[in-house]
């Protein structure tokens, strides 16, 4: 089953749902192979192995197409990674990610930072972007509401976490279905926002990170992966190839 329903229930505060992230149809392959429960692209890789690049670079028709094929060749629930919606109009960016869920696609990861710009926009610009998007989509559609303040700001202390907080309740009242903070990865940290944010907490897993058991004993409901895997496997095809090679 591949529904909004069956993906939405795996987000489960201490027992995380676990997205290694994906980028064409082939890797999905591989990912449901190993049991994945759901599966999710991630942008970065996405434009790497298209050759694109990352921020809005990758042409919508493409994010589509490629949504399209991977769940062509798998049965699992499919989140997109869509960065801003390829909009900052919220208007705009409703009618995108309305095309997005017409793929089959049953959620999409919605970021606050300007892509392509500086900083993050301000919150009511974003509450206003997200609720378009909900009137867009309907109540069937995962919106994983992201806020940049983690990666924008190497401060990351109490302060910052309570602007993390006021955003994620204002995502939660403006209609977003979860709740996403890359680079969060204290435990008492998560802890804090797992209490105060009604959003299921997803976090990006990275070199030198807690161990998932950590994070889910701090109430994490879901572990995204980002754009290592790709690296790591495009750094063996690289050792690889220059062993054949040399």
């Amino acid at each position: 089953m591949r529904d909004f329903t069956t993906f939405a229930a795996l987000h489960v505060p201490g027992d995380p749902v676990v997205l290694y992230n994906i980028w064409d149809p082939g890797s999905a392959i591989a990912v449901a192979a190993a049991g994945a429960k759901a599966l999710a692209t991630g942008s970065h890789p996405v434009g790497d192995a298209s050759g694109y690049g990352d921020a809005h670079q990758v042409p919508l028709d493409y994010v589509f197409d490629n949504a399209r094929r991977i769940l062509a060749a798998v049965d699992l629930p499919l989140s997109v990674d869509f960065e801003g919606a390829y909009a900052t109009d919220p208007v705009e960016a409703g009618v995108n990610v309305a095309e997005l869920k017409a793929t089959g696609a049953v959620g999409c990861n919605f970021e606050d930072q300007v892509v392509g710009g500086e900083g993050i926009h301000p919150l009511d610009k974003q509450v206003e972007r997200i609720r378009a998007i909900r009137v867009a989509v309907g109540d069937d559609f995962f919106i994983n509401a992201r806020t940049d303040l983690f990666i924008k700001n190497e401060a990351r202390d109490d302060a910052l976490v309570d602007e993390v907080i006021e955003r994620g309740k204002a995502f939660a009242d403006a209609g977003a279905s979860g709740f996403f903070v890359p680079r969060l990865s204290d435990p008492a940290q998560i802890e804090r926002i797992v209490r105060a944010v009604p959003l299921p907490l997803n976090v990006i897993a990275f070199p030198g990170a807690p161990d998932k058991k950590i994070w889910a004993a701090a109430g994490v409901a879901r572990i995204s992966h980002g754009p290592f895997p790709h690296r790591a496997l495009m750094s063996t095809l690289t050792d690889m190839a220059r062993a054949a090679i040399g």
